[in-house]
């Protein structure tokens, strides 16, 4: 085991026949000859939940994301990730805002950066105790045949992989595919079955994965699989959302077809998504369809149990009978 210190932070090049090696890696074949660290490779040897999902994802998939990072580092659980946007990043931010640790297992150079978005969950992986990993040089730019590599690393790091949102043919998928073939325990998020990015999610669950319905469900899983218990006060329950709402936690939606949807007038669903939006409750997606925002599926619907609504139903002008 060698290491370089440089810039007051120490570089690991870890063998197999190292004692610091992460015993998990030994499952792969063929076994990683040289795994780089940045960090503490303390960390790869800890209880670890890796939490996958898509680059592109919605903001359920983004809430999902977040909620599952900061319920692990919540019960003193590692958070492995590839570091890049959309879930996976999210859940490395989510982990380190709860005070927990993360690990990055990188596309590129354990010293490099990529995507230059997720800059802050590389070096707060570092520097909170956690540690970014490769198997490529140091100094190695993003290469498109590095990812396959990263993703096995990823599903066998730890015993169990949480998949937030995910195509059928995706990167997110294809880990989940290693993860089953090493053993290891599959998570899934059940979401709409007209969103293509649950699909494989959803797939995932038909196949046996178990189903993570709600925050509770992934405390369970969590201390079933793991052994630990983390203790909150958070209330139960979920509020009356109101139709508008109700309808696009169930699909997002373009304006007329919600509207259609519920037999009410365009103008008056456009009034009540217009009061919404402002309020930080729902988005327009760049196809045209609105959907919840992530934080308001961090505050409602079960996702945290908490029943306070950054609009309420007071501004939905569309009639709830």
């Amino acid at each position: 085991m060698s290491n370089v210190r440089s810039n007051m932070e120490k570089r690991w090049e870890l063998e197999p026949k190292d004692a610091a090696y992460p015993s998990a890696l030994r499952d792969l074949d063929p076994v990683p000859a040289v795994l780089y660290v940045r960090g503490d490779p303390g960390a790869l040897a800890s209880p670890c939940l890796s939490v996958i999902g898509a680059r592109r994802a919605t903001p359920y998939g983004v809430a999902v994301a977040e909620m599952a990072g900061r319920v692990a580092a919540e019960c003193g659980i590692v958070v492995v990730s590839g570091g890049a946007m959309g879930c996976d990043c999210a859940a490395g931010r989510a982990a380190l805002s709860a005070g927990g640790k993360t690990v990055v297992v990188a596309g590129c150079g354990a010293d490099m950066v990529y995507p230059a978005s997720s800059a802050d969950v590389f070096e707060g992986a570092v520097a909170t105790g956690g540690a970014v990993v490769s198997l490529e040089r140091w100094g190695s730019p993003p290469r498109r045949y590095a990812f396959p590599k990263r993703n096995a690393i990823i599903a066998a790091l730890s015993s169990c992989l949480f998949v937030t949102e995910a195509g059928m043919r995706s990167g997110t998928m294809s880990t989940a595919d290693v993860a089953i073939e090493l053993g290891r325990k599959v998570y899934g998020i059940p979401g709409s079955i007209f969103s293509p990015l649950s699909a494989g999610t959803n797939w995932l669950i038909s196949e046996g994965a178990r189903v993570i319905c709600d925050e509770a469900s992934l405390e369970a899983a969590i201390s079933l699989d793991y052994g630990r218990l983390r203790f909150t006060d958070a209330p139960g329950g979920r509020e009356d959302l109101g139709r508008v709402l109700s309808a696009l936690v169930a699909s997002p939606s373009r304006a007329d077809d919600l509207a259609a949807r519920l037999g009410e007038n365009v103008i008056a669903i456009l009034s009540a998504l217009s009061d919404y939006e402002a309020a930080g409750a729902v988005t327009k997606l760049p196809d045209g369809r609105y959907a919840p925002t992530s934080e308001f599926y961090l505050s409602h619907n079960g996702l945290t149990g908490s029943k306070g609504s950054p609009a309420g139903r007071k501004g939905e002008h569309v009639p709830d009978s």
